[in-house]
């Protein structure tokens, strides 16, 4: 079968499942009783808008013929978690050539409303989720909670993260990235929360099962069913510090890395509660698995959401070797290709695809109040004391982050926040026009949270180096993992910094970093 037949039947599979139908009283009947719970994996939802949500559930399936049917699936949506008060019902199809997972696409709700929703498959009946809509486009809310958070390697610590964000009740998570790591566990498992037996991730099945394996924490479970999430991707779903269409061993064997790519973004899709509309596009390649995760969710004229992705359209890292396992950083003195106005982090569509958004924000009739980039990584510059500089972060892209911060200073959105991850490490910055020149005017804010579990892999020492080098980072610190907790108002962005004692304990505690706040329309955090 060529690859864009393989599309066009994925693209047939996905927009089936996606679709809700109202089911009819005849075709309620039940399977057998199943081996194993088929909802072990259990449920989310995701990218919510003023009349509907995305519902999201895996199968886990014990019995081979099993695994090798498809499943139909029935879904209710109730205003109250014992489903007295059904809003809607209906079927969905999970098949196998989409891991026998379930995207259901609802519509025709009320918007800014909570709902409860679950699944059935034969007798069995999954966790009751929670889920909401966003308000109307013209409304201004008086609040909104966003957690957002990146960085969850399995064995550098437990998620107690994610318990302790759902006790701090959030209307939605923006995970920023690094959902899985690729990774076998280590040899030396002495200082490791906890350790698993799967290989490096390779093909379609490893990446399902390392899914699975993040999938079965009941924390990160709880965290899924408490509220809708909005996901994106970083490098650590496909493989470390990979840029578009190349990896490691960058010319040698292209093809080998596309097909891994391939798998990878397949098992991102099947595991997160994406839309069908991700696959529908024109894309730059023939290639089936290409995925549109950059998009926008609109929190009425509170907040306006612009979701990116920084992997897949992003030039090669500059003066990085072929067969480099990592970008490492460079010396600019030795790196002419690092200032190349050619370079870019997002590519050419999704800048011109932002620029545009920014523009909308500012419209003067009824401005957007807060208009957040949710993206992988730190925007702000890191100055480093040894004269290094980062060639995976925006820092290696400097041509394109100007470009960046002159849409946003020339469109001059009334408030506009950076939100970030990747580095596990907690900074707060001020976004200066001109990253080069700190007494430039400061246009924006930055939050970049820390990880949910991964460790930073430096000290506090060389992060207080940085900080002093860097007049506009007003907090760094490597030590603590966490998330971030924003509470957005008409008036104030507030975030709050959430830390655990110790990620080696699966109940550890947590407390609050530090809290900082920006007022509207004065661009720059202050400590709260």
């Amino acid at each position: 079968m060529t690859l864009q037949r393989e599309r066009r039947s994925f693209l047939r599979y996905a927009a089936f499942a996606a679709a809700p139908a109202t089911l009819p009283r005849w075709a309620w009947s039940h399977l057998p009783a199943l081996q194993a719970n088929p909802f072990a994996l259990g449920v989310a939802s995701g990218d919510p808008g003023p009349d509907g949500v995305v519902l999201w559930t895996r199968l886990v399936l014990a019995d081979p013929a099993q695994m090798q049917a498809a499943h139909t699936v029935r879904w209710e949506v109730a205003h109250d978690a014992r489903f007295a008060q059904i809003v809607q019902k209906g079927e969905a199809t999970a098949v196998p050539a989409l891991g026998h997972s379930v995207h259901v696409e609802l519509r025709n709700l009320q918007p800014a409303r909570w709902y409860h929703y679950r699944f059935m498959l034969g007798d069995a009946v999954s966790t009751v989720g929670r889920t909401r809509t966003a308000p109307e486009p013209g409304d201004l809310p008086a609040a909104l909670r966003i957690a957002f958070a990146s960085c969850q390697r399995w064995e550098h610590g437990h998620y107690a993260a994610w318990r302790h964000l759902v006790a701090d009740q959030p209307d939605l998570v923006l995970f920023l990235g690094d959902y899985i790591y690729e990774y076998a566990t280590p040899k030396t498992t002495t200082d490791l929360a906890r350790t698993h037996s799967l290989r490096h991730a390779t093909t379609l099945a490893d990446f399902r099962d390392r899914y699975a394996l993040h999938k079965s924490d009941p924390a990160l479970q709880a965290a899924h069913a408490a509220c809708p999430w909005a996901v994106t991707w970083d490098d650590h779903e496909v493989q470390n510090d990979y840029a578009a269409g190349a990896g490691q061993a960058r010319g040698e064997d292209a093809q080998s890395f596309l097909t891994l790519r391939s798998a990878a973004w397949q098992a991102f899709y099947e595991n997160m509660p994406l839309r069908a509309a991700s696959l529908n596009r024109t894309l730059p390649d023939t290639r089936w698995d290409a995925l549109q995760v950059y998009r926008r969710l609109r929190w009425g004229r509170l907040a306006h959401i612009h979701l990116l992705d920084s992997r897949q359209y992003r030039s090669w890292q500059a003066c990085r070797a072929p067969q480099s396992a990592s970008a490492g950083s460079v010396r600019a003195a030795d790196c002419a290709d690092l200032a190349s106005p050619a370079r870019t982090l997002l590519g050419t569509a999704q800048e011109q695809w932002l620029d545009t958004g920014l523009a909308a924000d500012a419209q003067s009739e009824n401005p957007t109040r807060w208009s957040v980039l949710a993206q992988q990584t730190l925007f702000s510059p890191r100055h480093y004391p040894s004269g290094v500089t980062s060639a995976d972060s925006w820092d290696g892209y400097p041509a394109a982050r100007s470009r960046l911060l002159k849409a946003v200073a020339g469109h001059a959105p009334r408030n506009t926040v950076l939100l970030g991850g990747d580095i596990h490490q907690n900074y707060v910055c001020r976004v200066h026009a001109d990253p080069l020149r700190p007494d430039s005017p400061v246009v924006a804010s930055e939050f970049c949270s820390t990880s949910i579990s991964s460790r930073s892999g430096t000290t506090q020492d060389k992060v207080d180096a940085i900080a002093r080098h860097n007049p506009h980072v007003l907090l760094a610190r490597c030590d603590r993992r966490g998330y971030g907790l924003a509470d957005v108002t008409p008036l104030r962005w507030t975030t709050t910094l959430r830390v655990v004692d110790d990620p080696l304990r699966a109940d550890s505690g947590a407390s609050t970093l530090a809290q900082f706040v920006v007022e509207d329309r004065r661009p720059g955090p202050q400590p709260a």
